[in-house]
């Protein structure tokens, strides 16, 4: 599982079996829709699994992350990262025990 900078900002996170190979064809215009018309792309973050499908299920978890979840991962912030997870809307609330 991988997690790419566009040259615009924005991540890319995405599952491969061969991190290099994918990396220059995402260079080369022929990786995702998303990197393709946001090239050069940086390479930001890898985790490895010893299972393609268990790397994409992790792909697919931090795809829903925010950008300043994704990058305290980046960052290894590891700390604040269930920090980053609680929701911030107002309608929702927090059950505190006594």
């Amino acid at each position: 599982m991988y997690i790419l900078k566009c040259s615009d900002g924005s991540y890319y996170t995405g599952s491969t079996k061969d991190i290099d190979r994918r990396f220059v064809e995402h260079n080369e215009g022929r990786g995702a829709n998303h990197t393709k018309k946001r090239l050069p792309v940086k390479l930001m973050y890898v985790e490895e699994y010893l299972r393609i499908g268990n790397a994409f299920k992790r792909e697919k978890q931090i795809q829903g992350w925010s950008r300043a979840k994704k990058e305290a991962l980046i960052n290894g912030e590891f700390g604040i990262l269930p920090n980053l997870s609680e929701c911030k809307n107002e309608t929702h609330y927090k059950c505190f025990k006594e």
